[in-house]
C-alpha cells in the first residue's frame, strides 16, 4: 500500500492542485491559486520520477515564485480600476427610471431601473405620478430618492 502511493504521488499532487484551484474561486485575491501552481510543478517532478524532497523542493519553490511574480501580474491586468468602480446601490446614482408606482412627497413609491425595482423617496413639494421619468440623487440603505427629470 505505501508502495503504490510512494509510486503515485502525482496523484495527490493533483488533487492539491484541483482543491487550490477550487478554493481560489471563493477568494478571488490569487494568493491560494500560487499553491496550485507549486503542486503542478511538483507533480510533474513525481511524474518524472523525482523523490519527495526534490517534489518539496518545487512545491515550495514555484510557489514562492507565483506569489511574488504571478500574483502581482495578475492582479494589476485582471482588477484594473477596482478602486474607482461602483458597485451595488452606490451605481445607481445619477442614473435615469421610471416611476412603477407613484412617489408620495412624504412617503415612499416604486422606481425601475434596467428591470430592477428600488423602494424609493423624494425631497420635491409634489408627488411624482406612475410613469414619470425620474433621476437617482441620493440613497438611504436600499432606498433611494429620486428627482422626476422633465
Amino acid at each position: 500500500m505505501t508502495d503504490y502511493f510512494a509510486q503515485h504521488l502525482w496523484q495527490l499532487w493533483a488533487v492539491v492542485s484541483v482543491v487550490c484551484l477550487i478554493l481560489e474561486l471563493t477568494a478571488g485575491d490569487f494568493f491560494v491559486i500560487c499553491f496550485s501552481i507549486g503542486a503542478v510543478f511538483a507533480a510533474v517532478t513525481a511524474l518524472i520520477g523525482g523523490n519527495i524532497y526534490w517534489q518539496l523542493a518545487m512545491f515550495v519553490l514555484f510557489t514562492l515564485v507565483s506569489l511574488f511574480r504571478v500574483r502581482p501580474f495578475a492582479k494589476r491586468c485582471l482588477q484594473r480600476g477596482g478602486d474607482t468602480r461602483v458597485s451595488n446601490a452606490d451605481a445607481l446614482m445619477g442614473r435615469q427610471g421610471r416611476v412603477v408606482e407613484s412617489v408620495a412627497h412624504d412617503g415612499f413609491g416604486r422606481v425601475q431601473i434596467d428591470g430592477d425595482v428600488w423602494k424609493a423617496v423624494t425631497n420635491e413639494p409634489n408627488d411624482i405620478p406612475e410613469g414619470a421619468s425620474v433621476r437617482v440623487v441620493g440613497r438611504e440603505s436600499t432606498i433611494i430618492t429620486v428627482v422626476q427629470v422633465p
